[in-house]
């Protein structure tokens, strides 16, 4: 690579690195990950920067690097992970509405099949069009649309379940409460 296209490089990866930052951090929960992913794809496409033609399309070269990463992280932990009948509580030490919501989304988007979650991240968090999506996954626009579908069917039965199990929480307490006052009345 010439010294030029070095420096282009280098100016890219300057000007772009906060909004690739945040495509990576929507792609891994864990923010050191999401770090890790990203100097891992800028250095992939490091070595074919000279390759890419439009330099106005790296930001897709990119992500298109990260999603590959990423399914290769997690195509390699897959055998790591061990099911479970419950999944564990999720904590939240911010206090404020928002970062609870984010958290929580960012938890429930863990159920995601890679496929879904990338479709679900470039079409929401991106905000890419339906053919962009379609383009930087190398899917059909149809594919697309479907894995979409289902993906956010799937994000909404999480939520649901998580809420009733959330709403059923404080009642449980309640009858437990109730049934130690009984018992302390009876003896």
């Amino acid at each position: 690579m010439s010294h030029g296209e070095v420096l282009e490089f280098e100016e890219y990866v300057r000007t772009r690195q906060d909004a690739l930052l945040r495509s990576a951090r929507r792609l891994v929960p864990d923010p050191v990950d999401a770090q890790d992913l990203l100097q891992t794809a800028l250095a992939r496409t490091y070595g074919r920067w000279d390759g890419i033609a439009d330099k106005a399309l790296a930001d897709a070269y990119l992500r298109r690097v990260m999603i590959n990463t990423r399914t290769e992280w997690w195509r390699a932990r897959k055998l790591e992970e061990v099911p479970t009948e419950q999944l564990p509580d999720a904590s939240v030490d911010d206090a404020t509405e928002q970062h609870a919501d984010r958290a929580l989304l960012m938890d429930v988007l863990k159920v995601l099949a890679p496929k879904q979650r990338s479709v679900v991240v470039l079409r929401h968090w991106e905000q890419m069009s339906t053919e962009e999506t379609a383009a930087a996954l190398g899917m059909s626009t149809g594919t697309v649309k479907s894995t979409l579908h289902r993906a956010l069917a799937r994000l909404r039965q999480e939520l649901e379940n998580r809420a009733v199990d959330t709403d059923a929480r404080p009642l449980e307490r309640k009858e437990r409460s109730d049934e130690r006052g009984r018992e302390r009345c009876a003896a």
